[in-house]
């Protein structure tokens, strides 16, 4: 029986821990180097022979060329399973373009000349798509992406980053597998319909009701680990369990839902943030407030073998009241 070594980025996140504690109990996973900004004993797990865990800000080069040709060339790793894209959308600037692209440019770089690295798998977003009126509401992986110069920072870096580790299948000796990620509800994973319901109101374009396609954690999960026993490369989408409009995803989470004209919403979720604190950005979703837009999962189906199969538990876990 094959083993994987691997090297997984972000193993400090809900979904890094989540996945972490999942890969252990797999036989195939020979060692699991966890990497994070935060102390090792945010992992909440032992390290011992199977797992180890190196500090590191991968928005510095030298921590990242120290990572791979210390750390990962002593354990042999042969995977990498990048995660790490910085959460909060109110947040930009260089330093967070390091993360998000500059960081996933060199690692895919350096593995390339890592004498033990074989594969590189990236967790991307559903949000790198371009969802608007005249194209399909059930998106494969050809839908195009959004290159709109006047898109934020979250939604460019999340595309850049995509393209950049894309253009590389078929001209690296690596095998290369894009996860196109369906938005997982969750809380501290970046989720921007997490915040948004976190408000006891949910302020909506009055006329619209689009259909939102939402994945669990346990499909996050599965779906990596899926991504890591195949043997294949390409561009995947992972769509979730859950498809449903905007008004029932508000009624199943307890909040009253108020339609008004769409040129109050953006004004009205900055004075939110401005005096809350949230992450919600209204400018980041306004398209899929507006349009319909559902990952169309079938080559992830026949590729990878993923289906999705846990639905979203209600209420959701740590929702305010």
């Amino acid at each position: 029986m094959s083993t994987t070594r691997l090297l997984l980025t972000g193993a400090t996140t809900p979904i890094g821990v989540a996945l972490v504690r999942a890969l252990l109990d797999d036989p195939t996973i020979d060692h699991v180097l966890a990497v994070g900004r935060e102390p090792a004993a945010s992992l909440g797990l032992p390290l011992g022979e199977r797992l180890s865990y190196e500090r590191v800000d991968l928005r510095r080069s030298r921590a990242r060329r120290r990572l791979l040709f210390g750390p990962a060339r002593e354990r042999g790793v042969t995977t990498i399973l990048h995660t790490a894209l910085h959460r909060r959308a109110q947040d930009s600037g260089r330093r967070i373009h390091d993360l998000n692209v500059e960081a996933t440019r060199e690692l895919l770089h350096l593995a390339e000349r890592h004498p033990t690295i074989d594969r590189f798998i990236f967790r991307s977003s559903a949000a790198v798509y371009r969802i608007v009126a005249d194209k399909p509401s059930v998106i494969d992986e050809e839908h195009p992406l959004n290159l709109g110069p006047r898109a934020p920072q979250w939604i460019r870096d999340r595309v850049e980053a995509d393209l950049t580790v894309c253009t590389q299948m078929g001209l690296s000796r690596l095998k290369i597998l894009v996860l196109r990620c369906a938005e997982c509800l969750a809380p501290d994973a970046g989720s921007q319909l997490y915040d948004y319901l976190q408000a006891p109101v949910c302020l909506r374009p009055l006329g619209f009701d689009p259909m939102l396609n939402l994945l669990s954690m346990g499909d996050a999960i599965r779906s990596l680990r899926l991504a890591l026993a195949c043997e294949c490369e390409g561009i995947f989408n992972i769509p979730g369990a859950d498809t449903l409009p905007l008004s029932r995803l508000i009624a199943l989470a307890g909040r009253r839902q108020v339609p008004l004209p769409e040129p109050l919403l953006g004004p009205l979720y900055r004075l939110r943030t401005a005096t809350l604190g949230s992450d919600f950005r209204y400018d980041l979703n306004s398209w899929r407030f507006h349009f319909s837009g559902v990952l169309d999962g079938r080559r992830a189906a026949a590729g990878l073998d993923y289906r999705p199969a846990t639905r979203l538990d209600w209420p959701l876990s740590g929702a305010s009241g």
